[in-house]
């Protein structure tokens, strides 16, 4: 299948899959490894693949955390980049304004000659995956091609892969083509470093091709394609054309001290809180809340005509700095546990992690994420503001029994969010799913250390998905409001705005947020049953402090959650100046009418009660 002078390990290959053995023989044909190895996802794998980044310098075992590894990326490897992301869609204006988008033939012709070579010295390896249970009915493949044994064993946490797979990935069956080099090729004799990767980067995306390139960079959703990748930027296209819908989004179950049990979908940006919610410690007596997933959620309609949502992934990715036993106790609880890998955090002396939140008092020394000698005096920071934990779900203490449901969960409300420091108040129900979708188009938040670039600055994030959308935006939000018309709205999940960031005038939170965010959702849940009250705003239906369960927090909150409530009708009107901006941006072609007529309804609101 390969030219002879590449070996090909285990010298069984498990599939016949013509596609993917025809794929992996024009891929090796270009990048020249040394040898093939088809991954089966197994426990001795997992040992002779850490073992050898120890050797190489790349991986440090832990001492604090069984089955645990710690490393460090090139500096100039550490967060997606969006600048290098791009939608390669045969029709230019599929893309959208959103989206950078360079011709497929271009961008293949351009990448093709970066991968040619770029295995040489190094071994391909061959993962097969599935997103979401193995057990559905309509399971969804992919087939990674990677140079890298750190997206290997990543790829083992993150995704139901190996045997079980190419079991399962039966001849004809439809798989994504995952391509992935770090584009550092080692010359005979060459000694290799301990994060190989290339200053030119592109993770390039064949929305018709259901193909996914990416090439130089070795970090996190650059690398491990299953992720961002496929879960949502491919993965929105196939739910576009097939009526379903996959989402940046956490998936949470909750139990009321009645017993009742609903299931919420709540959108975040990355660093937002997502992570901290889907594993939520109530801070209110008697509720129970169980993760089902902290990212990605993709929903379709049952035959009962209710929403369900799947978490298509098998591990957590999630954000270091901030995490800690007061903030994410199950988090905490679940890399303890080990199986874990840690990238960007800092290193201590007797072989644990470190970061930024993770303890009060400082360590007197530490190996930072640079590598360097570290101490409470230096002045930057120990851990990178975007270093990663990465870990099984099925370790977390919090995780519902249904986290693995083929069928997935019933939805009853979805949560959108963001970081804003003034204007969107802490809660607001929407008027109904049209306006619930308006809300969601023109969520807001401030960036985060997550991606490249300035941080701190406000920008539009339409349902959490600005850098994760596979097609044009305007098509989205009309993919929302097509799949809301065809539905029956008494089954429809209600759909609320959160916003756990808001301050006061001299920059204090006016949110304690974390676990007691529990009571924001216990209003909303009422909202759903009809027990809870609410005052009818310009913006939606708001609580006011007393429909709020305040128990157990402090009097001084009283005052400043009435702030974070509040909604300030002359910012509100600057707000529909700066969405009108946005909408200007998508193009009145392509944006629903019926967005449009949610925005001239909210001005009118406004008009009416300033």
């Amino acid at each position: 299948m390969t030219d002879q002078s590449i070996a090909i390990e285990p010298a069984s290959v498990p599939t016949d899959h013509e596609g993917v053995l025809s794929w992996v023989a024009e891929v090796a044909e270009l990048t020249a490894p040394d040898r093939i190895v088809f991954c089966d996802g197994s426990r001795a794998e997992w040992d002779r693949l850490t073992t050898e980044l120890v050797r190489k310098g790349a991986f440090v075992r832990l001492a604090g955390k069984p089955n645990s590894f710690w490393c460090v990326s090139d500096a100039d490897d550490v967060a997606r980049v969006e600048d290098r992301t791009f939608i390669c869609s045969e029709d230019r204006d599929d893309a959208g304004p959103t989206n950078n988008w360079v011709d497929p033939l271009d961008m293949r012709t351009v990448m093709a000659e970066h991968y040619r070579g770029s295995m040489v010295g190094r071994t391909m390896f061959v993962i097969a995956y599935c997103m979401g249970p193995l057990a559905a009915s309509e399971p969804k493949y992919g087939v990674q091609i990677t140079d890298s044994e750190y997206v290997a064993v990543s790829m083992q946490i993150m995704t139901r892969s190996g045997a079980p797979v190419w079991d399962r990935l039966g001849v004809g069956a439809e798989f994504v083509k995952c391509l992935h080099s770090v584009g550092a090729p080692l010359a005979e004799g060459q000694t290799d470093v301990a994060w190989p990767c290339d200053k030119t980067k592109y993770i390039a995306h064949f929305p018709e091709a259901r193909a996914i390139w990416s090439y130089g960079s070795g970090y996190g959703g650059n690398a491990l394609l299953g992720k961002k990748c496929f879960a949502l930027r491919i993965a929105s296209v196939l739910g576009r054309d097939e009526g379903w819908l996959a989402e940046h989004m956490l998936i949470l179950k909750l139990t009321s001290p009645q017993g009742k049990t609903h299931y919420i979908a709540a959108a975040f940006p990355s660093s937002c809180g997502k992570t901290n919610l889907a594993m939520l410690e109530p801070a209110l007596p008697g509720w129970k809340a169980e993760t089902i997933g902290d990212d990605i959620a993709w929903m379709r309609f049952g035959a009962d005509g209710r929403l369900y949502a799947v978490n298509p992934e098998a591990g957590f990715f999630g954000v270091a700095p901030g995490t800690g036993a007061k903030t994410n106790p199950n988090a905490i609880a679940t890399i303890d546990i080990g199986n874990s890998i840690f990238t960007n955090t800092a290193l201590t002396d007797d072989g644990d992690v470190w970061w930024e939140g993770l303890t009060e008092e400082k360590p007197e020394h530490l190996i930072d994420w640079h590598g360097k000698d570290w101490t409470p005096t230096s002045e930057t920071p120990a851990a990178h503001p975007n270093s990663r934990y990465c870990t099984p779900i099925e370790q977390c203490p919090s995780v519902a029994p249904e986290w693995n449901d083929p069928t997935g969960v019933p939805i009853s409300a979805i949560f959108f969010g963001g970081r804003r420091a003034t204007t969107i108040p802490l809660v607001a129900e929407s008027f109904g799913w049209a306006h619930g979708v308006f809300t969601a188009s023109v969520l807001s938040s401030e960036t985060t250390a997550a991606a490249v670039g300035r941080v701190g600055v406000v920008r539009r994030d339409p349902m959490a998905m600005l850098p994760f959308l596979g097609y044009h935006v305007g098509d989205y939000f009309a993919h929302w409001l097509t799949l809301g018309a065809a539905a029956d709205p008494a089954k429809l999940p209600k759909i609320f705005q959160v916003n756990w960031f808001r301050r006061s005038a001299d920059g204090k939170f006016l949110w304690p947020g974390f676990g007691d965010n529990v009571r924001v959702l216990k209003w909303a849940l009422e909202r759903l049953d009809g027990t809870a009250n609410a005052v009818e705003t310009p913006i939606g239906y708001v609580p006011s402090i007393d429909d709020l369960d305040c128990s157990g927090l402090s009097d001084g909150y009283r005052e400043l959650i009435t702030d974070a409530l509040a909604v300030d009708i002359p910012e509100w009107m600057a707000e529909t100046t700066a969405i009108d901006e946005w909408y200007a941006t998508i193009g009145g072609n392509r944006l629903p009418t019926a967005l449009r007529e949610q925005l001239a309804a909210l001005k009118a609101r406004l008009a009416v009660a300033n």
